[in-house]
């Protein structure tokens, strides 16, 4: 099997196959960050194929400074920022959106310290939360996604986000805990009896 330098040696030389193969290897995955940043299923499938377009339009000036991975994150980003602002200019906000089963959302949270277990018993306080992360602002919503939906590492966060490691670091624990505080305000988790509180104190949005 062909590693993904070679699919990106390929793809730019103009290879249809080897791009279609980085296409389908990174699809659901962009598809996925586009739902929980946009909200909607038409917006993200829109999203999608605008970020596959851009990487078509642009391969043959990526040079490998970064992982491809983290490229066509920063691509997926930035698209969804530019829709976002075009819904937020129209007025438009989404008021509920579903998976392509029609099924309630699920996030797979990497960090229990703000996501207790109550939050998945049922198909209700899970699609609470997927509700709760739509009411994040931009910064943290996108940063919650990457990090804990995405699982990208700080690094490559700072690289998508063009953050210093240290601003990565802050945003994620704010994010965190304006997410906690949300789920509390909403009656979706109680207050947790553990004594390790999330780091980085009050949120300030």
């Amino acid at each position: 099997m062909q590693g993904e330098r070679d699919l990106l040696r390929l793809a730019r030389s103009g290879n249809q196959a080897a791009f279609s193969t980085l296409v389908a290897t990174y699809e659901n995955r962009i598809y996925g960050l586009a739902l929980r940043y946009l909200g909607s299923r038409d917006d993200a499938q829109d999203a999608t194929q605008e970020v596959f377009l851009r990487v078509f339009r642009f391969l043959g000036g990526f040079h490998e400074e970064s992982s491809f991975s983290t490229w066509i994150y920063r691509i997926g980003v930035n698209v969804c920022k530019d829709m976002l602002s075009q819904k937020n200019r129209r007025a438009e906000q989404p008021l509920e959106w579903k998976d392509e089963d029609e099924s309630d959302c699920e996030i797979p949270l990497r960090d229990d310290r703000y996501a207790p277990e109550a939050v998945f018993e049922s198909a209700q306080l899970r699609q609470s939360l997927c509700e709760a992360i739509l009411l994040l602002p931009e910064t943290q919503r996108q940063i919650i996604l990457l990090r804990d939906v995405q699982g990208l590492s700080y690094e490559d966060i700072g690289v998508v986000l063009s953050l210093e490691l240290g601003t990565v670091k802050s945003r994620i624990a704010r994010a965190r805990e304006n997410l906690r505080k949300i789920l509390l305000q909403t009656g979706n988790i109680s207050t947790p009896v553990s004594s390790n509180p999330v780091k980085g104190g009050e949120s300030h949005v």
